[in-house]
């Protein structure tokens, strides 16, 4: 038995929630800071953000209890508690089956989008809200533009010798592979010792936007589900209030976002601080949760154009 098959039959054995971890898990949100190391261009990003916001089921580490529909025609829901893994598998599914959600774009032009975004500190519980939009070049080469928090960011085009990673290009995407054990090596960087980097690459494809060729989001979440250590911490609700559930790596500050019925992806669930610069450090001024609602991906030809 390999690695991988042996990490997937782990994550199948799920225990049934108690009550005391039902209620244990709506307290628990406690999240370390991450330093992370990315390419410059990575840090002129749009964020797809999804947060948690303690409701309803609640989910531990080991599982997440899913309302479904009984076969013989009840309308009363029934409880399933899936793994982390299974959540993940089931979105692949979801995602083959809606094929490609935006035309292939050229490399001369934007991927397009727009998403609702609720913001809520730590401190005082005061909640902020958003519609983003972003015109993010699809290879760099021309300027691109995000609306974020109510702010104009105009972005250069990249340098000579930046790139995105991964990459933007449809073509280049193209060039990835589907196969979700050969993806996750990518993500691992050619080591099998690099789990947290691994789930940290996968959410790269997501924090810019992108349209990916058909196959690729699916093995993605197929790649992470046999990642060890991966969770499910809550259920969620995004800012357009639909009912998800995040899937997260241990003290880290990024968590996909699933819908908890059809399992498509939502976004992502994002805890961070604000922060301001004196020119030599960072000074952190409190965190904040954010949940996102992304309302549209599409591809145009111009800044400012909108499908």
């Amino acid at each position: 038995m390999d690695d991988l098959t042996a990490v997937r039959e782990l994550a199948d054995d799920v225990p049934e929630l108690t009550e005391g971890a039902r209620a244990a898990a709506r307290v628990r949100l406690q999240r370390a800071v991450v330093r992370e190391t990315r390419p410059r261009p990575l840090s002129r990003r749009l964020m797809l953000r999804a947060a948690v916001a303690g409701t309803a089921a609640a989910a531990v580490a080991g599982g997440a209890v899913l309302a479904t529909r009984h076969q013989q025609g009840s309308h009363a829901p029934r409880l399933t508690t899936l793994s982390a893994a299974q959540l993940l598998r089931r979105a692949a599914d979801r995602s083959r089956s809606d094929g490609t959600r935006a035309p292939i774009p050229r490399n001369d032009q934007y991927v397009y989008t727009r998403t609702y975004v609720t913001r809520t500190y730590v401190n005082g519980g005061r909640t902020r809200t958003w519609t983003d939009e972003s015109w993010l070049s699809v290879d760099g080469s021309r300027p691109s533009r995000r609306v974020e928090h109510g702010k104009v960011h105009n972005d250069p085009p990249l340098g000579e010798h930046e790139v995105r990673v991964p990459p933007t290009e449809y073509a280049e995407l193209a060039k990835w592979p589907t196969d979700p054990g050969k993806l996750l090596r990518w993500l691992r960087m050619g080591t099998a010792k690099h789990a947290r980097e691994a789930f940290m690459n996968a959410c790269q494809f997501f924090v810019v936007p992108r349209v990916m060729p058909p196959g690729l989001e699916a093995a993605i979440f197929e790649a992470v589900a046999e990642i060890p250590r991966i969770r499910i911490d809550h259920e969620a609700v995004d800012a357009l209030g639909r009912h998800g559930v995040a899937v997260s790596y241990p003290d880290f500050d990024f968590a996909f976002v699933f819908d908890t019925r059809t399992y498509a992806y939502l976004g992502m669930r994002v805890k961070g601080s604000t922060v301001t610069y004196d020119g030599r450090k960072a000074t952190h001024h409190g965190w904040y949760h954010e949940m996102s609602g992304l309302q549209e991906l599409d591809v145009v030809d111009r800044i400012g154009q909108r499908p």
